[in-house]
Order: structure tokens, then sequence, then C-alpha cells
């Protein structure tokens, strides 16, 4: 049986995802044929299916050009790391303790030292850097590998957001001075910045997280938080400047120009799947999936409509017009099955989120048009047959336009201001969403919002961002530094944006 004739597809989406988000959100990565969890007594995995991975595949095809445009080449190290590979980064980050996995038999046999399933892959990565560099002609040296990762986390799972496993990207870099390395950071932080508005068609926030939130070990941890129409926020990905830390743990040194040995400034930064699960909870509706044109499996979905009398010249013609579409580049599935209705046929594609759906009837066989209905608000309209190609690449744009415009509208709505404690409890209790607001870059003001209601800072503007507080029209810095910490009154230093999260 094929994915196109599952019978659970008759059933439809039956959850709302205004009052029953994460149900809904269940609900439409299983029947869209994304995922299916995993094997009883596994919970928190998923098995991702074909129509799931093709758009990790897109996803990971768009980000992988702009890495190796950018002097990244790809590499691949072992999934499984020796303990005392792993025990090196507790030199680095007091309380170390990642959720591992870990191997200790082959066989019949008990390994001599345990082997932990890579939660990340500094402690791997790093050691073989420190071989491969020796001269600052070695330098910058960025490598990047495309693996699944494991972290067991004993928290909540939600497919593609929260697994036990989960697929990634992991870049490492080595350069010769900080302001390369920061350069490097915030090169790979617009990469992530670009995948979300220009594939996934959302907007985003970007800045960094508080020194607390940091990775551990790191100088500095970038980000891009995506907001979900829920009002939680997604950490879309992230970017490290390590500083000196990891290079020291694992030597990674070189000699410079005068032969004096010198320690590298390393970068890491990772971008997951849990982008597919922002993707989907964004763009989707109570009909199912919705997906824009750049990462959709099929683009284009033909629905001929016959009797008995006009299905061999509305067959050719839909025929004709599929050929068409695919010689010039566009994914395109023409549905001419018998054994469903265009009405079936219609709920069916929606529920897969293919953007744009061409009608073809005698009437359009007849009038040499076809007709195009756009997936995320059921706009119609007539396309003349000759020029198809380019009228359809135009309706694909507009699709992709659409559900940015309704993500920007959502976003901009959804940041609100507040000069106190109780403001900020009572703003995100009654509207979620993000709120901004002057901190003191205290960690104990945040936990003071976060004890109570679940929600944390998420993002601190980059400091020439910063002005302390978003409606401070002051002309000066010295007028900026004028706001105090929405919780605990101390002068601020940071803005600071709370929300819930997933």
């Amino acid at each position: 049986m094929s994915e196109t004739d599952d019978p659970e597809q008759d059933l439809g989406i039956t959850e709302s995802k205004e009052y029953a988000t994460g149900d809904w959100y269940a609900e439409v990565v299983q029947k869209a044929n994304l995922a299916s969890y995993g094997p009883d007594g596994m919970s928190g995995f998923i098995v991702t299916r074909p129509r799931g991975y093709a758009l990790w595949e897109r996803l990971e095809a768009h980000l992988d050009g702009m890495f190796k445009q950018t002097g990244v080449q790809n590499a691949y190290f072992p999934m499984f790391i020796p303990e005392s590979y792993l025990e090196r980064e507790k030199e680095i980050v007091e309380g170390f303790d990642p959720e591992v996995a870990w191997v200790e038999t082959a066989g019949t046999e008990e390994l001599d030292e345990r082997l932990a399933v890579r939660p990340t892959s500094e402690s791997i990565i790093n050691p073989y850097l420190s071989q491969w560099v020796r001269s600052h002609r070695d330098l910058p040296i960025r490598v990047n590998q495309w693996c699944s990762v494991v972290r067991w986390e004993a928290t909540e799972t939600k497919p593609f957001f929260r697994t036990k496993e989960f697929l990634w990207q992991e870049g490492h870099t080595a350069h010769e001075t900080e302001a390369e390395a920061w350069d490097e950071t915030t090169t790979r932080l617009d990469q992530y910045e670009s995948v979300y508005e220009d594939v996934l068609a959302m907007p985003v926030l970007r800045g960094q997280k508080p020194d607390h939130d940091k990775f551990p070990g790191a100088d500095t941890t970038t980000t891009v938080e995506a907001l979900m129409p829920d009002g939680k926020s997604v950490q879309g990905g992230t970017s490290h400047y390590l500083g000196t830390s990891f290079a020291e743990a694992f030597d990674i040194t070189y000699a410079d120009e005068d032969e004096t040995e010198q320690t590298a400034h390393t970068t890491s930064w990772g971008l997951s799947w849990r982008s597919l699960g922002a993707l989907i909870m964004t763009h989707s509706d109570d009909q199912g999936l919705v997906l824009p044109p750049t990462v959709a499996p099929e683009q284009i979905v033909i629905v001929p409509i016959w009797q008995a009398d006009t299905k061999e010249a509305v067959l050719d013609y839909a025929s004709e017009l599929a050929a068409d579409l695919d010689d010039a580049g566009v994914r395109v599935e023409l549905d001419d099955r018998d054994s469903r209705n265009p009405g079936f046929k219609y709920n069916e594609w929606e529920l897969k989120g293919v953007p744009v759906r061409l009608e073809v009837g005698p009437n359009e066989v007849d009038d040499g048009e076809v007709t195009a209905v756009h997936r995320p608000d059921g706009e119609t309209v007539t396309l003349d047959r000759e020029g198809v190609n380019e009228a359809v690449r135009g309706e694909l744009d507009e699709v992709y336009a659409k559900l940015y415009a309704a993500a920007e509208e959502t976003l901009d709505g959804e940041i609100r201001d507040a000069d106190s404690r109780a403001e900020i409890l009572g703003t995100i209790g009654q509207h979620g969403g993000y709120v901004r607001a002057p901190w003191c870059g205290e960690e104990d003001c945040e936990a003071k919002i976060k004890d109570q209601i679940a929600a944390e800072i998420v993002m601190v503007p980059f400091p020439e961002d910063d002005d302390h507080h978003p409606d401070n029209e002051a002309s000066d810095d010295e007028a900026s530094d004028d706001a105090d910490c929405a919780v605990c009154g101390e002068p601020a230093v940071r803005t600071a944006y709370y929300a819930k999260t997933y």
C-alpha cells in the first residue's frame, strides 16, 4: 500500500490548533506521513517517514551549500566516544553531566572502557583538530558533520521538537584570533537566519543567550529564536564562540609566523530538525500540514476532473501539463487515480501540505486554461496554459510570501514591553509571546519569573543593538542607561526577552 492510499487519511484532522495544540501537532505529523512513533519500550524515539525526511534533505541541501561557499568541509566522526575523552570536558565545565547513553558490552565481552553514544561531538572532534593543526598555515580549519545525536532526556518528548535521538549538523572551527572566530560565529548565525527566513518562511529574532544559559564552556552563545503560534519560543539554532577554553583542554595550538606557540580560538554551531517542528507548528492549520514551496516534496499537485465522455481529453491535457512542469524543474504530482473522487483528493493533498493545487476539467481544456488554488488560504487563480511554467513559479512565490507575511504578523504582534515583574508575569500569563524588559544581568531575576510562570530569558540583543529597553527613545547612550531592571529595580545592563519555550 502506498502512502497516498493510506486509509487513515480518511479521518482528516480532528484536533484544534488553537485549543489542543499538542494533540493537533501530533496528529498533523502522523497523518501527513511525516513520522511515526518508535517501537514500544522506546519512548522518545521516532521513525522519520520519507515525506518527513524529504523536508530535512531540502533544508540540509540549502544549508550545506552555504557552508561550502564559506569554506566548510564535511567530515564524519565516530558515534561512540570513549569515556576518557568525554571526561576531558569536565575539566572545562564544572558539574558537566550530559544526558548520555552508554555502551558497556560488545557481544558478550565487557568493554575495557565505556563508550558514550555522542550527545555532542566536541570531545571527539577537538582531539583530531589538535592533530591536524600545527602551523598558522593550517588555519582556519572548518569541519562540519551531518549526523544524529542521543540525549537521554527525561522530559516529555514531541516529534522533531524534542526526541531522545535527533538529526542535526554540528560545525567546529579553529582560528588564529578572537576576531576571526567571532566573525565565524556570526557568519553561521547569519546562515541560520537565512534558512528560517529564505527557506522556511519564518522571521526570527537573533541575539545572544544570557551568560548563565550559554553553551557550557563557551565565551558567548548566539541564537536565533522563532515564535510559535501558541506563544512559545523555539531555539532555532545556536552558534558559539568558545574562546580558548576547548583549545586549551584539547591542546589545539599552532606556531605563528614567529614560530611561537599560540592557542587557537574555536567555535561550534548547530541546527537540528527542531527547525522542522517549528515549520510544521508555524504554518499548518486545522486542515493539516502547510508547507512553503521551498521544501515541499510536491510543489504542485494536478487534479484532473472528468466525466466518462471527457476523461481521455482531460487526462491527456493534465499529463502534458505535468510533463511540462516537470521539465521546468517543478516538483509536480499528477493524481489521476480512478479510485478517489476530486473532493477526496483535494482534502488529502491539503492534509499533506502541497502549496498549490492545479485543477483541470473540461472547461479548462476547452479554454486553454488551468485553475490554481493556493493551500494557505484557498485563493483561486486562473492561468493561461500557454506560459504556465512561468505563471506557476509566480504562484509558488506568492504562496511563500503569504506564509512569511502571516508568520511576520504573528511575531510583530507578540512582542510586548514590560517595566515591572508584575507586568512580565501578567503579560506572559495572559498573552504568551515575547516580553521585552530591562534586565540587570543577574540570573536571580530570571529565576523569579521562571519559578512562578515557567518563562525564561530566551535572548538578549547584541550589545551594539541594546539600549536596555526597546521603547527608549533616547538619542544618546547616557540617557539609555537610565533604565532599571524590571524585576529588582537595580540599573539595567541589557534588554531581556522573556518567553515560555519548547
